[in-house]
């Protein structure tokens, strides 16, 4: 077994850990994970297509540790699970023929927007509010949706489904992260069905990634539980500042590119 982990960089296990622990919490792992697979020396779509690969252990711990403790009902979250990956699939699929420089340049705004909503919205905490859609219409429309931006992109896409339930399901913030993790989960798996078909996986780092990605996943998870909004609202900000700069400086992003031929 010790032969199998032979090569693999420690970053790469440690990212993977922090990733799981954050992700389960607020989502964003791919913030630490895929700038790791890129310095570890992988290409871009084999950082993506590995990314998706270990990113299935740390939603799949965190969706199991919080239908354990009852705040999530599994089954009845399957038809929009199966949206969920729906949407991926057709995403991943279509990567190669949208246009990735207007997300790449609207996404940050959104993200910030995302931080300023949780960070500033009064009475944010565990209790669920009157719902503005319908189960069966949010399952139908907003969830293929967002799925959908995580095949085709990724980055933010917990924060969306996050933001979803809070604003349109009424969800407190403990549910809404309990129920994150499933939808998320169902996105990862299409979009690493997609990425596997294509044959860009690194099976090997992205195995090992993801046994820490487990662990801390069910780690975070169980923080998360244990303290509710205390730790989820604050976490979630950090992560859509962090995800929103880091994008934002990002020399290839079309806003600095936009700067840069007024300045």
């Amino acid at each position: 077994m010790s032969a199998f982990f032979d090569n693999i960089p420690m970053l790469l296990i440690i990212a993977g850990f922090a990733a799981g622990f954050i992700d389960s919490i607020a989502g964003g792992g791919g913030l630490i994970t895929v700038p790791a697979l890129l310095l570890a020396g992988l290409s871009p779509v084999e950082s993506l297509g590995t990314n998706k690969l270990q990113s299935l252990f740390g939603s799949t711990s965190a969706t199991i540790a919080y239908a354990q403790k009852g705040h999530v009902n599994l089954k009845k979250q399957l038809p929009s699970a199966f949206m969920s990956f729906l949407g991926a699939v057709a995403g991943a699929l279509l990567a190669g023929f949208l246009p990735g420089d207007v997300l790449r340049a609207f996404l940050p705004v959104l993200l910030i927007a995302i931080a300023l909503y949780f960070a500033l919205k009064p009475n944010m905490g565990d209790i669920d509010r009157a719902h503005r859609m319908t189960p069966f219409l949010f399952g139908l429309a907003i969830v293929p949706l967002i799925g959908f931006y995580d095949g085709v992109f990724g980055p933010g896409a917990g924060s969306f489904f996050m933001l979803s339930f809070v604003s349109l399901a009424g969800y407190g913030l403990l549910k809404a992260t309990a129920h994150t993790k499933l939808l998320n989960l169902a996105s990862n798996l299409g979009g690493f069905a997609t990425f596997a078909f294509l044959g860009v996986i690194n099976w090997k780092v992205g195995l090992c990634m993801g046994v820490a990605q487990f662990i801390g996943a069910r780690v975070g998870a169980g923080l998360a539980m244990k303290n509710g909004a205390k730790i989820i609202k604050p976490l979630l900000v950090i992560v859509c500042l962090a995800l929103a700069t880091k994008l934002l400086l990002d020399p290839s992003n079309p806003i600095r590119l936009w700067l840069a031929t007024l300045l």
